[in-house]
């Protein structure tokens, strides 16, 4: 039986190893055609980079069948991204899709960031994810069809201590799919975002000092990357026809959808207002429905079923 993703091309940023390497393997068992994108750096970005991780999941894509070519450069740097989408027109005509997987940490106490922490996480995450998106619109917009699948994540969503970069272009990449869903949904083009919980080579960084921090470890262990690929897969799949510009979780064995912002109360005065009647009369009103002061641990503390 043919996989949903046959005939297709996909490109899937920081694919060497992790959540995008099992997106990668589970979209060509699926049909596709796959440029393996990963620069082969470290968690934290630091250090030459090797095309070795690619290489390594091209290696086991064309050993079970399927097709696949390698590419170990930077999602920072536009040039790079124009070069990812050229590889998958060069060596199989056509690209369909693109996860904008690739990702770092540098976490940090916000009052101890520097602006080195700072922008290479926006560089990579966020900017990263307008580059290769960019890259592929012209493309898409010309063959009238196209997919988005764009990793955010609960840090951004939620938020989280000490990662005040990462949580910053987690939210910004749930905008750039925003604006893209809506802007090219009349060229058949969609755009969705995905929340992974899973354990990766990112979530290995965290402390481990207390026994909270290893009971958070031990619960991100269960959650294995496999689990996160068929709901990508299936957002790039034309299955997925009609759902744009939504945000999905993915925990372990539970899919979650989740709200985006809207209004959730007002108040009116008709004589305008005063600082003094804001304080009196307008926060007062809404106390009930002000989001609580969380972390996305605190938000999603269940046991991952």
């Amino acid at each position: 039986m043919a996989g949903v993703l046959e005939g297709k091309v996909v490109l899937v940023t920081g694919s060497g190893r992790g959540v995008g390497r099992e997106i990668a393997l589970l979209a060509a068992r699926q049909g596709a055609a796959v440029v393996v994108n990963d620069l082969g750096g470290s968690p934290n970005g630091e250090g030459e980079g090797t095309l070795d991780p690619a290489a390594e999941v091209v290696a086991m894509i064309r050993k079970e069948g399927g097709r696949a070519v390698a590419n170990g450069e930077s999602v920072s740097d536009p040039a790079a991204a124009e070069r990812m989408v050229r590889a998958a027109i060069d060596n199989f005509g056509r690209l369909d899709g693109v996860v904008n997987n690739a990702g770092i940490l540098r976490d940090r106490m916000f009052h101890k960031m520097s602006n080195v922490d700072w922008q290479q996480v926006i560089d990579v995450h966020l900017q990263g994810a307008y580059n290769v998106s960019r890259a592929a619109a012209s493309m898409f917009r010309e063959q009238q069809s196209g997919a988005y699948v764009h990793m955010t994540s609960a840090a951004g969503l939620v938020g989280n201590i000490g990662q005040a970069n990462y949580s910053a272009a987690k939210l910004g990449i749930v905008g750039i799919s925003r604006s893209i869903a809506l802007e090219m949904a009349r060229c058949n083009v969609r755009s969705n975002c995905v929340s992974p919980w899973a354990w990766s080579r990112l979530i290995g960084t965290l402390p481990d000092e207390t026994e909270e921090q290893k009971r958070r470890l031990e619960r991100f262990k269960q959650m294995t990357a496999d689990k996160i690929a068929p709901m990508v897969v299936y957002l790039l799949s034309d299955l997925a026809a009609g759902v744009t510009g939504q945000i999905f979780g993915v925990r372990k064995n539970e899919i979650m959808l989740f709200s985006q912002p809207r209004p959730v109360r007002s108040v009116h005065r008709s004589e305008g207002w005063t600082v003094e009647a804001i304080a009196e009369h307008a926060i007062p009103a809404m106390q009930p429905s002000l989001v609580p002061l969380e972390s996305a641990r605190e938000a999603f503390a269940w046991t991952p079923v």
